[in-house]
């Protein structure tokens, strides 16, 4: 049978016995590939046009890719099968046809595609001077697309960690920036929230096996008060007699964050548990050949956003957030008029506690859950918060953005390790500067500080 009509043809008279070894076996594959492009089903034929971008095409195979890229109706898989005509007209012998081809090549983000018509520019493979001046011409549009999908994934990815650092300072924004109290157990509290992700995750796969897909909805709420309840009996108990007394504050506070980790090592074990992302945050948006935007990334950008709107509004349209503003700016004051100033210490200790429980929630779908985790984000939470302004909320997030996105860049110039340090010396030399960091306090609250 004719693959590409489809029509019925006799057997030569001198075929022979097939051996069947590796090299046949991976043509019959290709073989196969090639017919599911005339397959009834778009993620069949998908399928097969993938198999086929990764393998040597013969012209064997161009009068059945002609036909798949004739009744295609998919507006990108057709695209995508006019590349691969394009790519099997590289080799025809007519120049106008190859011309063609590398029009249609040139418009393409793939580095296979590149890599394609570089080996057409030797001139033993090109022999017509024009072509390959428009091959020269093809690769330097594709490099240059590459290029921009290279800058958007930087970008994308220094957002997406600036997101994550946003969420972790948030909290620490509170408990340090606002209310004075050097928490060594931010990184822990965020523990918690992650671990209390963990057990609803369990929760729902064992009582609502059903529904899982839906358990984040009910694990944010479960991490911000796990972690806010924790918070405020730390309050009570420790650090409402530490006021004033830094370094008091910090080693206690560092001794919590032991106790804490010891005690999640002995309900869950030291090793990392799972926690598994919902089907809808599986994923991700291709923009680009070379740019995949995680949908579970895109999510937290989206979460960190909302929780910086939902404090933002907290501490300026509420009751709650006057009072703490109150407090934090001139506590004898606040106290001679009625403002219940313990009680308002508790409920800020334990809104830092519970932000930070929701950045672990957050923090556990991209990355793994384990005892250690708050140690992983503490130094830079810190370092967020005393580069944007103590008590400052837009130079947190101005910090966390910019951290984000500095760190990716010199990441991808530097290396890892040499960009945290190159970040961390160019931290310590802004703050001997500028010691109020990026944005100062003015008027009263300069004053109480």
């Amino acid at each position: 049978m004719d693959a590409s009509s489809g029509v019925a043809a006799a057997l030569p008279a001198d075929a022979e016995d097939v051996i069947n070894n590796n090299r046949l076996r991976s043509a019959l594959q290709a073989a196969q590939a090639a017919l599911q492009l005339l397959a009834p089903d778009l993620a069949q034929r998908r399928l097969a046009l993938k198999s086929l971008q990764g393998e040597a095409l013969t012209p064997a195979q161009a009068p059945l890719i002609d036909k798949a890229w004739a009744q295609e109706t998919d507006p990108a898989q057709q695209a995508e099968l006019a590349e691969l005509r394009a790519a099997l007209q590289l080799s025809d012998p007519a120049p106008e046809l190859r011309r063609a081809a590398i029009a249609t090549l040139a418009q393409s983000d793939r580095a296979q595609v590149r890599s394609l018509l570089q080996e057409r520019l030797d001139p033993s493979a090109e022999s017509v001077p024009e072509l390959r001046s428009a091959l020269r011409r093809a690769i330097a549009d594709i490099e240059d697309r590459l290029a921009w999908g290279e800058r958007l994934g930087v970008l994308f990815t220094g957002l997406s960690l600036g997101s994550i650092l946003l969420l972790v300072a948030l909290g620490l924004a509170i408990t340090y920036g606002l209310m004075g109290v050097i928490n060594m157990a931010h990184g822990e509290l965020m523990m918690i929230g992650a671990y209390a992700t963990y057990v609803v995750q369990n929760l729902f796969r064992q009582l609502a096996p059903a529904a899982f897909d839906h358990y984040l909805w009910l694990a944010v709420p479960a991490s911000f008060l796990t972690a806010a309840l924790v918070g405020a009996a730390l309050e009570r108990t420790v650090i409402r007699w530490l006021y004033g007394r830094p370094l008091e504050t910090l080693l206690a506070t560092w001794g919590i964050s032991l106790v804490l980790m010891q005690s999640v090592r002995s309900l869950f074990g030291a090793q990392n548990v799972p926690v598994e992302n919902p089907a809808w945050l599986s994923g991700g948006v291709a923009v680009a050949s070379n740019l995949t935007l995680p949908f579970n990334r895109i999510a937290i950008i989206v979460f960190a956003v909302l929780v910086l709107a939902g404090v933002a509004l907290l501490m300026a349209k509420t009751r709650l957030g006057l009072f703490v503003r109150g407090v934090t700016q001139n506590r004898r004051m606040a106290a001679c008029v009625g403002i219940p100033t313990a009680r308002i210490d508790t409920y800020a200790f334990a809104l830092g506690a519970g932000l930070a429980g929701l950045a672990g929630c957050a923090l556990s779908q991209v990355g793994n859950v384990g005892p250690d985790l708050g140690q992983t984000y503490i130094v830079d939470s810190f370092m967020v918060v005393v580069l944007g302004g103590v008590g400052q909320l837009a130079g947190t997030v101005v910090a966390a953005l910019g951290l984000g996105v500095i760190n990716k860049v010199l990441e991808g110039m530097a290396g890892a390790v040499l960009a945290k340090i190159m970040v961390l010396v160019f931290i310590v030399i802004f703050i001997q500067k500028r010691p109020q960091g990026l944005f100062a306090m003015t008027g009263r609250s300069a004053e109480g500080h």
